[in-house]
């Protein structure tokens, strides 16, 4: 258990994840504390775990079905059994501007849990309260299934 109690606004949580087996149970037990409405900024470089956290958040949320990041799609909808699960990837977009002109508001607004994938390039329409879920590979060269995991949420 990784969790003594939810992440609140005035807390952070670091965690050092030894492989991708840890980090998806970090996720899928962050999971069970998401709410309908709730924003998941998945944050990270390329190969960082973005991908294997929203996996294993969409399935702990009751998702069965293949998770793939929408990197050409720029949104994959999981229709989970605890509520739907929006999957943003914003790589691919120059401004905040091409995300609110897609829908992302509505989304940000409604019945499930939206993760967003390169969250910084939509910094300025992400809704307070959004949980920030940072991985950093600290040693690439010498443990690159190592993560540092920051959860942290915004006020």
């Amino acid at each position: 258990m990784y969790f003594a109690a939810a992440p609140g606004v005035d807390r952070e949580f670091e965690f050092i994840s030894k492989d991708q087996k840890q980090t998806a149970e970090l996720a899928a037990e962050f999971a069970a504390f998401l709410q309908p409405g709730d924003v998941v900024a998945l944050q990270g470089d390329l190969g960082s775990g973005k991908t294997v956290t929203a996996r294993a958040i969409a399935r702990a949320l009751g998702y069965e079905g293949n998770v793939t990041s929408p990197t050409f799609t720029l949104l994959n909808i999981y229709p989970a059994e605890k509520m739907p699960v929006y999957h943003f990837d914003f790589y691919r977009i120059a401004t905040s501007h091409e995300a609110v002109d897609i829908g992302t508001l509505d989304y940000f607004e409604g019945e499930g849990v939206c993760l967003v994938e390169w969250p910084e390039r939509v910094a300025d329409i992400l809704p307070a309260g959004s949980y920030f879920f940072s991985l950093d590979i600290p040693d690439y060269h010498t443990d690159p299934d190592k993560r540092t995991i920051v959860i942290s949420r915004s006020s």
